[in-house]
């Protein structure tokens, strides 16, 4: 074991000696960080604006159907223009959004104005983790240290969704409101531009393909889009990803709204970095005897059994015994993120794995904004029981299609026409 751990550290030690990771891991992280901030952030603060949570979660919902869009569209410019060329305007509008909606929530603007002010926030919001994971590929030279820094970009981006809430909730909780969103649009905006100023950012936009090569890429990579699109195991993923969101959409609205109606204020994002640490802390120990065995099995299994830890929240009890079921549920949040990222390598072709990923990035995120834009009116207008209990229902019914699709999860190899899987492979070394 000490041998083991002795190997990681010396591949962890290689990786920062290339020159400009260093600097590159400070500002990505800075730049990432606010990222888990941003739907708590703006539901507490319009929740404090307005009073009520049904508003609060139309809003914080937007953000992230905002965001869904947005990573889509934002990858495509990226891929077209280059990292720099295409998200230095895109920070610029983010930038005039931003301040837009300070102005719609503090004006007291109605909540079709905040909703769509909202989204727009989320559109604009500069899409620095996919691209930080393309300056990984790109950079660092394909083995140990390549699987190295890989590693830490996924650590850390679960670490940054155990402390961005808890952060959001503590400057919520602040005599203005508004303390939580603006720190995270201050992150999002000085980390995002020390980001892109890094020389591993600037070397990694470029092209090395010009003309004739350039064209045949992108029509390789049109061509590959539209397979992944046509992939039966890609939607089976895709749908078990946006009930996943779902159902922590709606914990991440009702959780916050049982602290403040509990006189909890300042905990209401802090439960939420509660649930993610027992989630990470069972995920290393689930890592090690996964049930069950099988990818395909496993993945609706998962999910069902989320939903059915959340519907515990909804029995009657305690805050006390509230919190404690939170936790009990937050176990399951690693466990499934991890088996996703399986699957992705499985049902999608090696050479598009990076847009396969993205999409499922996508679908969790487009479940958070739905599940949040659901739970605050139902919250307010029933209480957390009927919130947690639609969530659950929706759940089930996804774990329950997927369990019925559970064999377009098998391996790509297995349902794939031979005949394409030579033309995929050398376009699969160029891309990694």
């Amino acid at each position: 074991m000490s041998e083991t751990h002795g190997t990681r550290r010396i591949h962890y030690a290689a990786m920062l000696r290339l020159p400009g990771v260093p600097l590159f891991m400070v500002t990505s992280s800075v730049a990432r960080l606010p990222i888990a901030m941003a739907s708590i952030a703006f539901l507490l603060y319009v929740q404090r604006m307005t009073g009520t949570f049904a508003d609060s979660g139309l809003v914080s919902g937007s953000v992230l159907l905002g965001v869904a869009c947005g990573t889509v569209l934002q990858g495509r410019l990226i891929d077209t223009f280059g990292m720099r060329r295409a998200l230095a305007p895109v920070l610029v509008v983010f930038t005039l959004v931003a301040a837009a909606n300070f102005w719609a929530v503090e004006t007291h603007a109605p909540v079709a104005v905040l909703a769509a002010s909202a989204f727009l926030f989320g559109l604009t919001q500069p899409s620095v983790s996919p691209a930080s994971r393309v300056v990984w590929v790109k950079e660092v030279p394909s083995g140990r240290a390549l699987e190295a820094a890989l590693t830490y970009e996924a650590i850390s981006l679960e670490v940054f969704f155990i402390l961005g809430p808890a952060l959001a909730g503590i400057l919520a909780a602040l005599p203005w409101a508004g303390t939580g969103l603006l720190v995270t649009v201050v992150l999002l905006i000085g980390g995002s531009l020390a980001f892109l100023a890094t020389p591993l950012v600037g070397h990694a936009g470029r092209s090395e393909s010009r003309g004739e090569a350039r064209r045949l890429e992108r029509l390789e990579s049109k061509r590959l889009s539209r397979e992944l699109l046509r992939n039966p195991g890609m939607h089976t993923l895709v749908l078990i990803a946006v009930g996943f969101g779902i159902l922590l959409g709606t914990v991440e609205v009702v959780a916050p709204a049982v602290a403040v109606d509990a006189g909890h204020l300042a905990l209401g994002g802090a439960l939420i970095g509660a649930w993610s640490l027992t989630s990470v802390v069972f995920g290393l120990l689930y890592g090690i005897r996964p049930w069950p065995q099988a990818l395909h099995r496993r993945t609706p299994v998962l999910l069902a059994a989320f939903a059915v830890l959340i519907g515990l929240m909804a029995l009657p009890h305690s805050f006390a015994g509230f919190v404690i079921t939170l936790m009990v549920a937050g176990t399951l949040i690693t466990p499934q993120a991890t088996v996703h990222s399986l699957l992705v390598d499985r049902v999608a072709p090696a050479a598009a794995s990076g847009e396969a990923f993205a999409w499922v990035v996508t679908a969790v995120t487009l479940g958070l904004g739905l599940g949040q834009g659901i739970a605050g009116p139902l919250y307010s207008k029933f209480d957390a029981a009927p919130a947690l209990l639609g969530a659950v229902l929706i759940g089930l019914l996804i774990a329950g299609v997927a369990w019925l699709r559970r064999a377009t999860l098998l391996p790509a190899a297995a349902i794939v026409h031979p005949t394409t899987a030579p033309a995929m492979a050398p376009h699969s070394e160029t891309t990694a």
